[in-house]
């Protein structure tokens, strides 16, 4: 057996011990994922502002340095996030180690109490003087009105390249044994799908919390059917990225006869 394939057999088996032991704990593991990826949003829209007041060209780069601090706090800290169980739980269900069915439950599960957790955090964020000094100027607002503004080929496509950015990210964290090698490779993947301002479902759920809580009025496109249509779209693009273009596609790479194996 490779180290992918036992690494992927015993992280469904957590996931699924987790969340058949007690739905409650799982949901607040979903939460602190959502909550981690918010926190880390929350301070890279501020420092955005910061710097694009004196050098604008640099606020894109400080926010995603930033935001990428988030995905490392969600895997330190065990969180669940709905787009790495969309590689960890695909797989798992195309080795058979988990049913179908049951992955359905626990990424829908997952989902929900991700956007729960970002809620919850995005609103104690507009609480704080920082994010009371938010205009229509700002980076979050400039943000979400561009990813609201995009077509759903669009949103589709970037939610792919997103999520396959975030599982290699993932697969490193979980292949690698030097822990900095784990955060240079987790880092660097997360810090390019950012900056290439592809879609990713739990960033966005994030972002779009901040941005609605702001004391920000007319935010174009932002109308609850407008940003449903978003998040659907990007929620099956995330998925097809990280469980079938990574997940699946590394599964099939390690069925070969030969004595090489990915990973």
């Amino acid at each position: 057996m490779t180290v992918f394939k036992e690494k992927i057999g015993a992280a469904c088996a957590k996931k699924e011990a987790l969340f058949d032991e007690s739905w409650g704990r799982y949901a607040l593991r979903s939460m602190f994922a959502g909550a981690y990826l918010t926190m880390s949003t929350a301070v890279g829209i501020i420092g955005a502002d910061v710097i694009s007041s004196q050098f604008p060209a640099l606020a894109r780069f400080v926010f995603t340095f930033i935001f990428a601090i988030g995905l490392i706090f969600v895997l330190i800290f065990n969180g669940e996030l709905a787009t790495s169980n969309m590689m960890y739980l695909t797989v798992g269900g195309y080795y058979k180690r988990i049913s179908w069915k049951k992955v359905c439950t626990i990424l829908l599960y997952c989902t929900f109490f991700n956007l729960i957790g970002a809620i919850v955090l995005a609103y104690l964020f507009n609480q704080s003087f920082s994010f009371q000094q938010l205009t229509d100027k700002s980076f979050v607002i400039n943000a979400v009105q561009l990813k609201l503004a995009k077509t759903d080929w669009m949103n589709f496509i970037e939610g792919i390249t997103a999520n396959m950015f975030v599982n290699m990210a993932i697969m490193g964290y979980m292949l690698l044994k030097e822990e900095s090698a784990k955060f240079f490779v987790a880092l660097s993947a997360i810090f390019m799908f950012v900056f290439l301002i592809n879609e990713h479902l739990i960033a966005n759920f994030a972002s779009f919390s901040l941005a609605g809580f702001s004391p920000v009025d007319n935010i174009k496109g932002f109308d609850l059917v407008n940003i449903l249509r978003q998040w659907t779209v990007v929620f099956f693009g995330n998925w097809i990225g990280g469980g079938l273009f990574i997940g699946i596609a590394y599964a099939w790479l390690n069925e070969t006869k030969t004595v090489h194996k990915e990973g």
